[in-house]
């Protein structure tokens, strides 16, 4: 995410914000401009028709009219149930970050209800009803459940995992939807490169799917045996060297969809370190030859031309942020381990990112 500035005050603004705290000026986000601006006095644009609701503040042309972000939601809680519509306030708020940045990243952000191979949110919770988060054809389904910090943290202890947040949530099940746009769906074209260097090279002509296949396994096998096999006998021993998390071992599918999420906060975090200008120096003992603690990280990471470049800005920067929240007494903010496999998948994700 960028550092955004009032254009009247100059002061900071969240990118939440639709007011400035300082000068009072009304903010909206402008999706042509991807940047909050003042809503203009001429009624030339005006408020998303959820700024009341959940608080968007992205801008549309008329009054009544709902942006792009809250269009792709087409289920959300009644109007009754104010535990679910605070909810909904909360994970909106966290999916209008992750459209920001696939679009920010060039990907195809289409709602299903205007194109059959679009995508559309359901954001529903299991208080009342059977929720279960998860994805199918292009229709990304959400519990509400989990933005309560309570629930989240039982849920994360629950299935074992290091990491849990609607945000992670949402960038995962829409990656999903994403292995249907970048890989099934893509026409064969010339083999990839990681790097000039690389041992796994595309060379061969072999389309998308063929090297899907090649890194993260068949995804023609039996999912539902796949998870409950998961589910019953846990990860394979050593998966740290093939996978990113233990869900990831379940099936390619689910390995793709964690794949995906993690370049999402990698390069969401790469941006925002380098909007905030924040610079990795490494301890003043380190000599010159150890790069690997030293980063100042680009404002457009997708556009680094390999991922072992992404990766150079990323580790020093995770370290940093790291001994940030162990300072602070908590755990980890990115309590993973990217093995040479792992930024092998990160790699395909990225090549088909930059040509997407």
């Amino acid at each position: 995410m960028r550092a955004f500035a009032c254009a009247v005050c100059s002061s900071l603004l969240g990118f939440e914000n639709s007011v400035c705290v300082t000068c009072g000026t009304d903010q909206g986000f402008s999706m042509p401009r991807m940047a909050l601006v003042p809503v203009p006095t001429d009624g030339s644009a005006v408020a998303c028709a959820n700024l009341g609701p959940v608080g968007c503040q992205w801008l549309v042309d008329r009054p009544g009219q709902l942006c792009l972000s809250c269009r792709l939601t087409r289920k959300r809680p009644n109007d009754a149930d104010s535990e679910g519509l605070a909810a909904w306030a909360k994970t909106e708020a966290a999916k209008r970050r992750l459209i920001y940045q696939l679009l920010d990243l060039v990907l195809p952000v289409v709602s299903l209800d205007d194109d059959p191979a679009g995508v559309a949110f359901e954001l529903l919770s299991s208080r009342d009803e059977s929720v279960i988060t998860g994805h199918a054809n292009g229709v990304v389904t959400i519990d509400l459940a989990e933005g309560n910090d309570a629930k989240l943290e039982a849920m994360r202890l629950q299935m074992g995992e290091a990491y849990r947040t609607m945000l992670g949530h949402l960038r995962h099940e829409t990656g999903h939807y994403y292995w249907q746009v970048l890989v099934d769906a893509a026409v064969p074209q010339a083999g990839w490169v990681r790097d000039e260097d690389s041992r796994r090279a595309w060379e061969r002509g072999e389309d998308s799917l063929a090297a899907f296949r090649e890194l993260f396994g068949d995804e023609r096998a039996d999912y539902a045996e796949a998870l409950e096999k998961h589910y019953d006998d846990g990860p394979p021993a050593g998966w740290r060297s093939a996978h990113v998390s233990e869900y990831a071992t379940s099936h390619p599918w689910e390995d793709w969809a964690e794949t995906f999420a993690h370049y999402l906060h990698i390069t969401d975090s790469i941006q925002t370190a380098a909007a905030y200008g924040i610079v990795v120096e490494g301890a003043d003992v380190v000599d010159a030859k150890a790069q690997h603690l030293r980063t100042r990280p680009v404002d457009a990471p997708s556009e680094l031309p390999t991922v072992e470049a992404l990766i150079a800005h990323w580790l020093p920067l995770s370290y940093a942020l790291n001994a940030s929240n162990r300072s602070m007494g908590h755990d980890d903010l990115y309590p993973f381990v990217l093995s040479e496999t792992v930024i092998a998948k990160l790699a395909f994700v990225h090549y088909l990112v930059r040509r997407g």
